[in-house]
Protein backbone atom coordinates (compact mmCIF):
# COMPACT_ATOMS: atom_id res chain seq x y z
CA UNK A 1 0.00 0.00 0.00
CA UNK A 2 1.56 3.46 -1.24
CA UNK A 3 0.85 5.86 1.39
CA UNK A 4 3.33 8.94 -0.23
CA UNK A 5 0.57 10.88 -1.07
CA UNK A 6 -1.61 10.77 1.91
CA UNK A 7 1.42 11.31 4.12
CA UNK A 8 1.95 14.32 2.46
CA UNK A 9 -1.10 15.99 2.88
CA UNK A 10 -1.20 14.51 6.41
CA UNK A 11 2.12 16.42 7.09
CA UNK A 12 0.31 19.63 5.27
CA UNK A 13 -2.95 19.41 7.38
CA UNK A 14 -0.49 19.59 10.69
CA UNK A 15 1.20 22.61 9.63
CA UNK A 16 -1.91 24.37 9.04
CA UNK A 17 -3.01 23.53 12.13
CA UNK A 18 -0.01 24.51 13.84
CA UNK A 19 0.06 27.63 11.68
CA UNK A 20 -4.13 28.42 12.95
CA UNK A 21 -2.27 28.34 16.41
CA UNK A 22 0.58 30.85 16.04
CA UNK A 23 -1.85 33.23 14.12
CA UNK A 24 -4.08 33.31 16.96
CA UNK A 25 -0.93 34.09 19.17
CA UNK A 26 0.45 36.18 17.11
CA UNK A 27 -3.11 38.61 17.25
CA UNK A 28 -2.50 38.42 20.91
CA UNK A 29 1.05 38.74 21.06
CA UNK A 30 1.58 42.07 19.27
CA UNK A 31 -1.27 42.45 15.67
CA UNK A 32 -4.29 43.35 17.95
CA UNK A 33 -2.47 46.07 19.58
CA UNK A 34 -0.36 47.24 16.11
CA UNK A 35 -3.60 47.70 14.46
CA UNK A 36 -5.03 49.65 17.61
CA UNK A 37 -2.07 52.17 17.84
CA UNK A 38 -1.99 52.58 13.71
CA UNK A 39 -5.27 53.34 13.41
CA UNK A 40 -5.67 55.73 16.83
CA UNK A 41 -2.15 57.14 15.07
CA UNK A 42 -3.97 58.16 12.07
CA UNK A 43 -7.55 59.29 13.83
CA UNK A 44 -5.08 61.61 16.17
CA UNK A 45 -3.40 63.35 12.91
CA UNK A 46 -6.46 63.65 10.82
CA UNK A 47 -9.64 64.49 13.09
CA UNK A 48 -11.79 61.66 11.29
CA UNK A 49 -15.07 61.54 13.13
CA UNK A 50 -14.55 58.08 13.54
CA UNK A 51 -14.28 55.41 16.13
CA UNK A 52 -12.22 52.21 17.05
CA UNK A 53 -14.17 49.49 18.04
CA UNK A 54 -13.37 45.96 19.40
CA UNK A 55 -15.68 42.77 19.12
CA UNK A 56 -13.67 40.33 21.45
CA UNK A 57 -17.34 38.53 22.19
CA UNK A 58 -15.79 35.33 20.20
CA UNK A 59 -12.48 34.48 21.31
CA UNK A 60 -9.96 33.60 18.05
CA UNK A 61 -13.11 35.66 15.72
CA UNK A 62 -12.22 38.69 17.26
CA UNK A 63 -12.76 42.24 15.04
CA UNK A 64 -11.46 45.65 15.04
CA UNK A 65 -13.62 48.45 13.20
CA UNK A 66 -12.64 51.71 11.94
CA UNK A 67 -16.36 53.14 12.03
CA UNK A 68 -17.77 56.26 11.02
CA UNK A 69 -21.13 55.16 13.65
CA UNK A 70 -24.18 56.13 12.98
CA UNK A 71 -26.30 58.90 12.14
CA UNK A 72 -29.61 60.50 11.52
CA UNK A 73 -29.87 60.12 8.01
CA UNK A 74 -31.69 63.96 7.05
CA UNK A 75 -34.40 61.44 5.57
CA UNK A 76 -37.66 60.91 7.14
CA UNK A 77 -40.81 59.21 6.56
CA UNK A 78 -43.72 61.09 6.71
CA UNK A 79 -46.52 59.21 9.14
CA UNK A 80 -48.86 62.07 8.69
CA UNK A 81 -48.93 63.86 12.67
CA UNK A 82 -45.27 62.43 13.26
CA UNK A 83 -42.02 61.77 11.06
CA UNK A 84 -40.42 58.34 11.77
CA UNK A 85 -36.57 59.57 10.76
CA UNK A 86 -34.10 57.34 8.76
CA UNK A 87 -30.85 56.20 10.23
CA UNK A 88 -27.62 56.09 8.84
CA UNK A 89 -24.38 53.72 9.01
CA UNK A 90 -21.68 55.78 7.99
CA UNK A 91 -19.51 52.43 6.48
CA UNK A 92 -16.41 51.21 8.63
CA UNK A 93 -13.18 49.61 7.85
CA UNK A 94 -12.84 46.01 9.37
CA UNK A 95 -10.13 43.79 10.10
CA UNK A 96 -11.27 40.07 11.56
CA UNK A 97 -9.78 37.36 12.64
CA UNK A 98 -10.88 34.12 10.36
CA UNK A 99 -11.28 30.60 12.10
CA UNK A 100 -7.85 29.95 10.66
CA UNK A 101 -6.20 32.99 12.06
CA UNK A 102 -5.77 34.57 9.24
CA UNK A 103 -6.77 38.54 9.04
CA UNK A 104 -9.55 39.35 6.03
CA UNK A 105 -10.02 43.11 5.92
CA UNK A 106 -13.05 44.40 4.70
CA UNK A 107 -14.82 47.62 3.65
CA UNK A 108 -18.50 47.95 4.88
CA UNK A 109 -20.28 50.53 3.11
CA UNK A 110 -22.60 53.55 4.06
CA UNK A 111 -26.40 52.70 4.05
CA UNK A 112 -29.65 54.28 5.15
CA UNK A 113 -32.24 51.74 7.23
CA UNK A 114 -35.30 51.26 5.29
CA UNK A 115 -34.09 52.69 1.87
CA UNK A 116 -32.79 48.84 0.91
CA UNK A 117 -30.37 46.90 1.60
CA UNK A 118 -26.84 47.52 2.47
CA UNK A 119 -24.41 47.04 -0.83
CA UNK A 120 -22.22 43.34 0.27
CA UNK A 121 -19.02 44.56 1.68
CA UNK A 122 -15.93 44.78 -0.28
CA UNK A 123 -13.00 42.27 0.78
CA UNK A 124 -9.77 43.72 0.22
CA UNK A 125 -7.18 41.24 1.09
CA UNK A 126 -6.71 38.21 3.91
CA UNK A 127 -3.52 38.54 5.49
CA UNK A 128 -1.31 36.46 7.82
CA UNK A 129 -0.46 37.92 10.61
CA UNK A 130 2.97 38.37 9.73
CA UNK A 131 2.30 40.23 6.74
CA UNK A 132 0.23 42.77 8.08
CA UNK A 133 2.77 45.58 8.46
CA UNK A 134 1.65 49.25 9.66
CA UNK A 135 2.17 50.62 5.90
CA UNK A 136 -0.51 48.34 5.05
CA UNK A 137 -3.24 49.91 7.72
CA UNK A 138 -2.35 52.99 5.84
CA UNK A 139 -2.99 51.66 3.05
CA UNK A 140 -6.37 50.05 4.33
CA UNK A 141 -7.43 53.35 6.10
CA UNK A 142 -7.00 54.97 2.21
CA UNK A 143 -8.61 52.83 0.32
CA UNK A 144 -11.73 52.36 3.00
CA UNK A 145 -12.11 56.78 2.28
CA UNK A 146 -11.40 56.48 -1.01
CA UNK A 147 -14.99 53.91 -1.36
CA UNK A 148 -16.48 56.56 1.46
CA UNK A 149 -16.11 59.47 -0.42
CA UNK A 150 -17.52 57.94 -3.63
CA UNK A 151 -20.45 56.59 -2.05
CA UNK A 152 -21.02 60.20 0.08
CA UNK A 153 -20.16 62.36 -3.52
CA UNK A 154 -22.46 59.93 -5.52
CA UNK A 155 -23.72 61.79 -8.62
CA UNK A 156 -24.79 60.60 -12.17
CA UNK A 157 -21.29 62.15 -13.47
CA UNK A 158 -20.16 58.93 -13.03
CA UNK A 159 -21.78 55.61 -13.15
CA UNK A 160 -21.32 54.45 -9.98
CA UNK A 161 -23.44 51.85 -7.81
CA UNK A 162 -23.82 53.14 -3.67
CA UNK A 163 -25.58 49.97 -2.31
CA UNK A 164 -29.46 50.45 -3.23
CA UNK A 165 -32.04 51.51 -6.61
CA UNK A 166 -34.88 53.47 -6.32
CA UNK A 167 -36.58 52.49 -8.95
CA UNK A 168 -36.84 55.94 -10.62
CA UNK A 169 -35.89 56.48 -14.06
CA UNK A 170 -36.22 58.98 -16.39
CA UNK A 171 -38.86 58.56 -19.28
CA UNK A 172 -37.94 56.31 -21.58
CA UNK A 173 -35.13 54.57 -19.47
CA UNK A 174 -34.92 50.97 -20.66
CA UNK A 175 -36.95 51.07 -23.59
CA UNK A 176 -35.41 49.69 -26.96
CA UNK A 177 -33.73 52.23 -29.20
CA UNK A 178 -35.29 52.33 -32.91
CA UNK A 179 -32.50 52.99 -35.56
Amino acid sequence: MELKNVHAKAQQYLSILSNTEQYRKDWHGSIKEMILSNLGKILEETNLPAEIEEQDNLVNLEAIALSFGQTNSGIAEDLGKTKRHLIKSNGALVYQQLFNGKIMISIFYPFIEGLAQPKQPKMLEILRPEELKPPFVLRHVEAFLKEIITWEDYDDDVPQKIGFTMGFQPEGAGAPQES
